[in-house]
């Protein structure tokens, strides 16, 4: 029997590259937004729940943009992060500004995710193959995590540099995840473009598409008040999912089984990958692929 299972987006940040907010940006023909798509593909594969990590700022516009149409679908339900919201005991400081980081949005549904969940970005499109693969694991009987990747060759854009978590996989499973934060054309760089270091095309990356059993969230609150306590008062500082992630890897507390989906990821990093993107899903919806949405 197949259980209940709940897609957290996490769509609480703005885009700074793009310029706006790119989580609202319309794709489709109809108006719809890049979440419309990996929802209606989150829905064919099994999820029941949606929950919309956002900010109170653009809760108004979320809903009226993305939200009711989406809810008209699927179970949805929100949670707010927030820079104040945080564990009993401390307090943001006042000229804090930027969020906490991808873990603390994750914590931020605690009190409303009880059941197994896949994670994903609000601005990028993963493909019907990377959400049921990802539901199937979520639907099997395990205490592992899951990370679906994708081939870097199939996660670049020609409009500039990408930030990408490359993988190192030994027999199905995750050892650790290397942020590389300037890559072009297969090769990254981590002086300013004075050398670059080629990567194989079908290196498995990282694109924040995880499935997890609610423990997770005590995993995150630990750590976050460890962070805190370190780094409460650097204005940049955040807490990031992956490094949650690699924690346990490292103190072999849980296995993270790598799905590998060999669809091609589009997002909207920069604002002239658009046309691209509109493009491939006109043509994935005169396909048949989305009928009726």
């Amino acid at each position: 029997m197949k259980k209940d299972i709940t897609l957290i987006v996490m769509a609480a940040g703005m885009g700074s590259r793009f310029g706006g907010l790119k989580q609202i940006e319309p794709i489709g023909p109809n108006g719809e937004v890049l979440l419309d798509f990996s929802v209606y593909d989150a829905v064919q594969a099994g999820f029941t729940k949606v929950v919309f990590v956002i900010k109170k700022q653009i809760e108004k516009d979320f809903k009226e943009v993305v939200g009711k149409r989406i809810a008209k679908r699927v179970k949805v339900e929100y949670a707010f992060q927030e820079t104040d919201k945080l564990p009993e005991g401390y307090t943001c400081p006042e000229d804090r500004t930027k969020p906490w980081g991808t873990a603390h949005a994750i914590l931020c549904c605690k009190d409303i995710v009880k059941e197994p969940f896949a994670v994903v970005n609000a601005d990028d499109y993963y493909g019907r193959n990377a959400f049921k693969q990802v539901a199937d694991f979520l639907n099997s009987d395990t205490n592992d995590y899951a990370m679906v990747g994708f081939r870097l060759v199939n996660t670049l854009t020609e409009n500039g540099h990408v930030s990408r978590g490359v993988c190192e996989i030994e027999n199905g499973i995750l050892k650790t995840v290397t942020e590389r934060t300037k890559i072009i054309d297969c090769k990254y760089t981590e002086d300013d473009g004075e050398t670059w270091i080629s990567l194989p095309e079908d290196t498995v990356v990282s694109m924040n598409l995880w499935g997890f059993t609610p423990d997770l969230f005590d995993y995150i609150e630990t750590g976050f008040k460890k962070f805190l306590d370190e780094k409460i008062n650097v204005p940049k500082s955040e807490y990031y999912l992956p490094s949650v992630v690699s924690e346990r890897i490292e103190k072999g507390e849980k296995q993270v089984r790598v799905l590998v989906a060999e669809d091609k990821w589009y997002g909207v990093t920069y604002k002239e990958d658009k046309e691209v993107v509109v493009s491939a899903i006109t043509k994935m919806i005169n396909d048949g692929l989305y009928e009726g949405l």
